[in-house]
């Protein structure tokens, strides 16, 4: 027992780091919009495309992946995931110094398939290492490391990228050469991160994973499961909503807000992943068995690193950093009226983050920068609350093709997007945020009625 316990610990450590390395991919890439419109003179709806080529991969390779598991093993899976996350990587390479827009969306859909590799592999595998209660609890554990790779990844591209770039706040008044210098600065970011994956990559055959498969027997058609299909429609909606604002987020600062240059919104675009960080590590001890006691002894940490994290990324700007620690307790403590119960804490955050999408539509200046920010946080547990109420109660056998299903449905992410740019080239930045809340009405209805495990 004392073994299997020590292989499950291993097991989970490693896939956080795994966790970690998609995180980061992903948002690298929603927030490589805003450089790629510079690079190219895109329309925003254009520009969205490189999300489009991004979450395409899901649809077309999670339920192949599931069947890849299934014949390889998720060990396996996962080394291959990662090889082609450095292929596609080190395509941006030749992109950015052609440069060649074609040759971007091709790089990026050759790393969303390593992605799509690691997260069918790794969301199932993290809620079968333990009971079904805490399942929410290993998944925000995991996703709130995944969060630290995606705040970091804006901050990333706002030094590393649009630092002393300069960039008028007319997207119609970039110059050409700005434009060039911009790709100049793209291809070492991804050389790094290929290079990571690689070693990553070979590291993963020496490690001994538990078989999360053993003893288990197929039971039925995952399709014969309502709740994994209004799951799955429930993922395209999150995920939809969480890219498109993050995918116009800093044109949308840029643009509306006074003061703010491309370099700072892109610190705001942190912000708003590192809300998702914060919420997630109070997920992770909230819908834990722990004692609520104990409970709140994780508070002051968790705030503290939101004080820190906030402060960093906008180059020690305390200011920031508290409002953005107070919101974050603000969360915490609605965050108690859910009482630790997966559907119903999903329920209020999705009511909440849709009149925030709201409230950025019809407000302007600070308020609306920090209500779209701050819908980061309630984004936070959504992804993990609703994976595991998508897979719960089923046989692990079920667990990849549960899995792919749900996966394939992170489509959201290259369809709501494309349409936001849209509204946002026709009709303005802030009524595009009206598409996202409609997004968090759909998660409401699951939270409260579709999540409920029925049998055909």
């Amino acid at each position: 027992m004392e073994n299997q316990s020590s292989n499950q610990r291993a097991g989970l450590v490693f896939f956080a780091l795994i966790f970690f390395i998609f995180g980061f991919a992903t948002t690298f890439i929603i927030t490589m919009t805003a450089p790629v419109k510079a690079i190219f003179g895109l329309s925003e709806f254009g520009a969205q495309l490189l999300s489009s080529a991004f979450f395409i991969a899901y649809p077309l390779m999670s339920i192949p992946s599931g069947k890849i598991i299934d014949r390889i093993g998720y060990k396996s899976t996962v080394g291959l995931g990662l090889l082609l996350m450095a292929a596609g990587s080190f395509l941006f390479i030749p992109a950015a110094q052609l440069p060649s827009f074609p040759l971007f969306l091709f790089g990026t859909f050759v790393l969303a398939i390593g992605v799509v590799f690691l997260q069918v592999a790794a969301n199932p595998y993290v809620t079968a290492l333990g009971p079904d209660s805490t399942a929410s609890s290993r998944l925000n554990l995991t996703q709130a490391l995944n969060s630290v790779a995606t705040m970091i990844a804006p901050w990333l591209i706002s030094v590393a990228i649009f630092r002393n770039l300069n960039l008028p706040d007319d997207p119609a008044a970039i110059t050409a050469e700005q434009g060039l210098m911009a790709a100049d600065r793209v291809p070492l970011p991804f050389i790094i991160m290929g290079i990571v994956v690689i070693v990553v990559a070979l590291a993963i055959y020496n490690i001994k994973l538990p078989d999360i498969t053993k003893g288990s027997t197929a039971k039925k058609s995952i399709w014969k499961y309502p709740h994994v299909v209004m799951g799955g429609l429930a993922i395209f909606a999150y995920v939809g909503a969480e890219v498109g604002n993050a995918g116009l987020l800093v044109n949308y600062l840029r643009v509306s807000i006074d003061g703010v240059s491309a370099e700072m919104a892109s610190t705001y675009a942190a912000i708003y992943w590192g809300g998702a960080m914060i919420g997630r590590f109070f997920g992770s001890f909230m819908f834990s068995d722990m004692k609520q006691s104990k409970k709140f002894t994780y508070l002051l940490p968790v705030l503290l690193l939101a004080l820190v994290a906030g402060s960093f990324v906008t180059d020690w700007n305390w200011t920031i950093g508290l409002t953005f620690t107070g919101v974050a307790l603000v969360n915490f403590l609605i965050m108690q009226i859910g009482q630790g119960k997966a559907a119903r804490t999903l329920a209020i955050f999705a009511l909440i983050a849709a009149a925030l999408g709201l409230a950025t539509t019809f407000t302007t200046g600070s308020v609306a920068l920090w209500t779209v920010i701050s819908i980061g946080l309630f984004n936070s547990i959504m992804f993990p609350n609703i994976f595991s109420l998508a897979v719960k109660d089923l046989d692990k056998a079920e667990l990849s093709g549960a899995s792919g299903l749900i996966n394939s449905l992170i489509l959201g992410g290259a369809v709501i997007p494309p349409i936001m740019g849209g509204i946002a080239d026709n009709f303005g930045y802030t009524y595009a945020f009206i598409v996202p809340a409609f997004c968090y009405f759909y998660i409401f209805y699951y939270a409260v009625k579709g999540s409920t495990i029925r049998r055909d």
